[in-house]
């Protein structure tokens, strides 16, 4: 099961399709492993989460939160932080919707155990992320 909560209309002002685009890309990355909660909201309860969980000052573009092993099989949460995202795109060109979901992909990849701390880490974890992507016709977030 994935579910979506828009808490920033912002998302939904700038990608009317910001549910059925995070949906998509939730679904692709997880490949039926496990449910997931979304949460597309702004930039200061992302900030607020960032210092709460892990002692971070400020907002960060996407935060993934994962559950402990359950019965159901939810493999946790992710919060976007729409000021940060919407930032990130402008500045990298491409559109907010192609952005939304290489983050939704990304933060579904940190709650099913992939990681970027090392090179090769980091090369594994993009490639996955290519691939996802490229499924749902997201041109490569790395070119």
């Amino acid at each position: 099961m994935i579910d979506i909560e828009i808490e920033d209309e912002a998302w939904s002002a700038a990608v009317p399709d910001a549910e059925a685009l995070t949906r998509l890309a939730a679904t692709a990355a997880l490949e039926a492993r496990g449910g997931v909660t979304i949460l597309l909201t702004d930039d200061d309860s992302v900030a607020e989460l960032n210092a709460r969980f892990r002692g971070k000052a400020g907002p960060t573009n996407v935060l993934s939160f994962p559950a402990p092993a359950n019965p159901e099989g939810h493999r946790g949460d992710i919060a976007l932080a729409w000021g940060v995202c919407a930032r990130e795109a402008a500045e990298q060109g491409k559109p907010l919707g192609h952005h939304l979901q290489h983050l939704v992909a990304h933060g579904v990849l940190h709650l099913l155990g992939y990681d970027h701390l090392t090179e090769a880490e980091a090369e594994a974890m993009e490639a996955l992320e290519r691939r996802i992507l490229a499924g749902l016709g997201v041109p490569d977030p790395y070119a």
